[in-house]
């Protein structure tokens, strides 16, 4: 039933029209890439490629709809410059929304000089973005007189009207509502024929979730790293650890590295939206009777403190509350090398590339889920000097210490992914804002099968429910009267409106 009812979406784009994209050589791109793609890149790149320009069996092009998903560093977001490049010697234009300024700059900057050197008219466009400015860009965007347009939520806006859009993309996908695709997407005007979607995740995703979540969506998914990626050493320390690691931090940054301190908070009370893997509840954090519940660092007093035990390195504060301007000014001069230790929350979780850092430093490393630590250990080892992960925790309890040395020990964000969802559960895998759209969708409960251990019964789930989707697509028939009675009920809403 499940499995039938995420598929249907497959029926309405069976049915739809997409843009259609020339053929192009990317050889010109490649080029002046400082890199070489790896076979999980090409590959990946391959099925966008066929989805957006080759088409079916029959040669018609239905709008893609293909979620694109690899291990931090795996290298997804040349995947999507050359899925923009391809549209735009199309002659057709792109939009890759951000889920924050810091990344939607971080990506426009490093694509403007690339694309300007091939001829490719690109804009950024945030809510940071002067009035003058945006005037521009609306007015360029509907003239076709901009052919990719990086952004945030501000793409959403009623005044961005394009020309001929053929490509959306949203990075981050789990930080976007389908809504909100669906808002971006609605604004192609493509002579009747509709946009192409492009989603990356940049949390590794396991197989059996992929199936679940995505079964509207067609998976590409990266497999390898990029030629001379260097592993990121992992150690568990706990508080005994203080003066040694401050000792380390000024020794990085005196051979010329740089270091990200994250705190689970911002201010003293604060506390994170989610509880920790091994307490009760965040109110029982403060409690007098539990003793296995370590202080709760946060950003701003840390900060502090460290600029007076160090007062030879440049630290700098960065967290949500800051304005936007603040935020990226702050990134910016870390990007730049001015900061020397950036004492930050989980705003710079993902997407930031910052090669010059090479020590990444956890606190209260157990408040945070496996695949979460995985994403900010990723944040560092992106350049050509040796760096290192350092997760700091003193709860000792038997379940905390596992999850860490599992952090320690392994590597693949895969692996790592695998063993969050059977740790946590796929309700607690993403985060808080994802959860609610899980629990929109009715959540994930099963009667039979788990979504952590039955994987090969999931598939063939999915294999069954498209085979009877392709015979009898509205499920009419006497032996499937019952089926859709039941999908009805379960997704609480007529079957015509499942897609």
């Amino acid at each position: 039933t499940f499995s039938i009812g995420i598929s249907l979406s497959s029926r309405y784009k069976s049915k739809s029209l997409g843009c259609r994209i020339a053929p192009a050589d990317l050889t010109e791109l490649t080029e002046k890439l400082p890199f070489e793609l790896t076979g999980g890149q090409k590959t990946a790149f391959n099925e966008i490629y066929r989805d957006m320009v080759i088409g079916d069996s029959d040669k018609i092009v239905h709008p893609m709809a293909r979620i694109l998903v690899g291990d931090v560093g795996s290298g997804k977001t040349i995947i999507a410059v050359m899925a923009m490049y391809l549209v735009a010697r199309s002659g057709k234009q792109a939009a890759l929304m951000a889920p924050t300024e810091i990344l939607a700059e971080q990506h426009y900057h490093s694509t403007v000089s690339l694309f300007g050197s091939l001829g490719i008219r690109s804009a950024c466009l945030t809510g940071s973005t002067s009035q003058k400015e945006k005037k521009r860009v609306y007015e360029a965007l509907q003239n076709g007189e901009i052919d990719v347009v990086i952004g945030t939520h501000a793409l959403l806006s009623d005044k961005v009207r394009f020309s001929d859009l053929a490509l959306v993309i949203t990075d981050e996908q789990h930080r976007f509502g389908v809504t909100q695709r669906a808002v971006l997407k609605e604004k192609a005007n493509a002579g009747g024929r509709e946009a192409h979607l492009l989603v990356m995740s940049a949390t590794p995703i396991p197989r059996t979730l992929a199936l679940t979540m995505y079964g509207d969506l067609d998976v590409s998914r990266i497999e390898g790293m990029p030629r001379g990626r260097m592993r990121v050493d992992t150690y568990v320390v706990d508080e005994s650890y203080r003066a040694r690691l401050q000792d380390f931090i000024r020794k990085q940054v005196r051979i010329g590295g740089q270091c990200y301190i994250v705190c689970p908070s911002i201010d003293a009370g604060d506390e994170r939206d989610e509880p920790p893997a091994d307490l009760l509840t965040p109110a029982s954090i403060s409690s007098p009777f539990r003793t296995d519940a370590p202080a709760l660092k946060n950003a701003t007093e840390y900060a502090d403190a460290l600029r007076r035990a160090l007062p030879d390195i440049r630290v700098s504060l960065l967290h949500g509350r800051m304005k936007a301007a603040e935020k990226e000014s702050v990134m910016q001069a870390f990007v730049r090398g001015e900061i020397d230790a950036l004492v930050s929350t989980t705003v710079i979780e993902v997407g930031v590339n910052v090669p010059n850092a090479t020590l990444m430093i956890v606190e209260n490393a157990e408040r945070f889920g496996l695949s979460q630590l995985h994403q900010l250990r990723g944040r560092v080892g992106r350049g050509n000097q040796k760096s290192y992960c350092v997760l700091v925790s003193d709860l000792k309890t038997e379940k905390a210490q596992a999850r860490l040395q599992t952090m320690r020990t392994t590597y693949n964000g895969y692996e790592i992914a695998e063993k969050d969802l059977l740790l946590r559960g796929p309700g607690d895998f993403f985060s808080s804002s994802y959860d609610e759209n899980l629990r929109q969708s009715g959540g994930f409960s099963f009667r039979f099968a788990s979504l952590c251990d039955d994987t090969d019964l999931l598939e063939a789930a999915f294999r069954a429910a498209r085979r009877v989707i392709a015979e009898d697509p509205d499920l009419t028939a006497e032996e499937h009267r019952a089926l859709r009675e039941k999908i009805e009920k379960s997704f609480q809403t007529d079957f015509s409106l499942i897609s």
